[in-house]
């Protein structure tokens, strides 16, 4: 996130996603209605108990937590944007995955203030990296001394910039063809399908892809009619396209993950 120095969010990184003013000032109305259901429980998550998100949580989730990362979801609890940010119990889900699968080289596109980032780097070996990609550098530098603290910044490579420019200078190098062992996409909807297509010349076989936000808030199976914030709507059928193109591509192995907002899981086949 970009604070101005008058206290209100800096809307240019979102202009250079694409979204318009009227666009912008909506999201932040939602974001604004939904700070404190996520500071709480139950913001950005499929269950429908809020009491039920808050055991698991209180149960499974923060006392499992490091410190670092509680010190780094709280601070960006503090930002009307907060509803940007990967939910604790998706980190830890992540984690796990990483360190089932030994993965030691990642990339992720989407960073915001980087408590996903910072789950990676925590379950990467200390040879471990992770190119991490986000169009402002804003809202990577509230989480940095944070990972600075964690003692994991070494293993982070963050480049700022559009991402599919990021990945294009990736892909000019053969080098990064086949070779990254996890790939999370939390970033511009409307460009996940474009990211996947480049995305399966990096990933390894038998590595995975991890798309964010597949279920998009329970909007997918929502009435064109229903009484939806805009931009649920128009993300909406870039999501199903997404979804559709994942179920039938013959190279990879999916599965989608009722978690958070819903994670679509891609394993490479050949």
């Amino acid at each position: 996130m970009v604070i101005a120095g008058n206290g209100e969010i800096e809307k240019q990184p979102f202009r250079e996603m694409g979204l318009d003013l009227e666009d912008v000032e909506e999201v932040e109305e939602v974001a604004t209605q939904v700070k404190g259901r996520h500071v709480e429980t139950g913001h950005k998550t499929l269950l429908r108990s809020s009491a039920l998100y808050k055991y698991i949580l209180d149960t499974s989730v923060y006392p499992r937590e490091a410190g670092e990362l509680k010190e780094l979801r709280q601070l960006t609890e503090r930002h009307s944007w907060n509803m940007m940010a990967t939910p604790p119990d998706e980190g830890q889900f992540l984690m796990l995955l990483l360190r089932l699968m030994n993965a030691k080289r990642t990339l992720e596109i989407g960073v915001y203030t980087g408590y996903s980032l910072l789950c990676t780097a925590l379950a990467l070996p200390p040879d471990g990296k992770v190119i991490a990609l986000d169009i402002s550098k804003e809202w990577y530098d509230i989480g940095a001394p944070v990972i600075q603290k964690a003692g994991v910044a070494h293993k982070i490579d963050f480049r700022d910039g559009p991402a599919m420019d990021s990945i294009e200078v990736l892909l000019q190098d053969d080098k990064n063809h086949d070779s990254f062992d996890f790939i999370f996409v939390d970033a511009d909807k409307d460009n996940y399908l474009n990211y996947h297509k480049k995305l399966m010349k990096l990933v390894r076989v038998g590595g995975l892809i991890g798309y964010d936000n597949t279920l998009w808030n329970g909007a997918l199976v929502a009435g064109a009619d229903d009484p939806l914030p805009k931009y649920l709507h128009y993300y909406k059928p870039f999501i199903l396209e997404l979804n559709s193109f994942l179920a039938k591509d013959p190279r990879i192995q999916i599965s989608q993950v009722p978690i958070s907002d819903g994670v679509t899981l891609c394993r490479r086949l050949f």
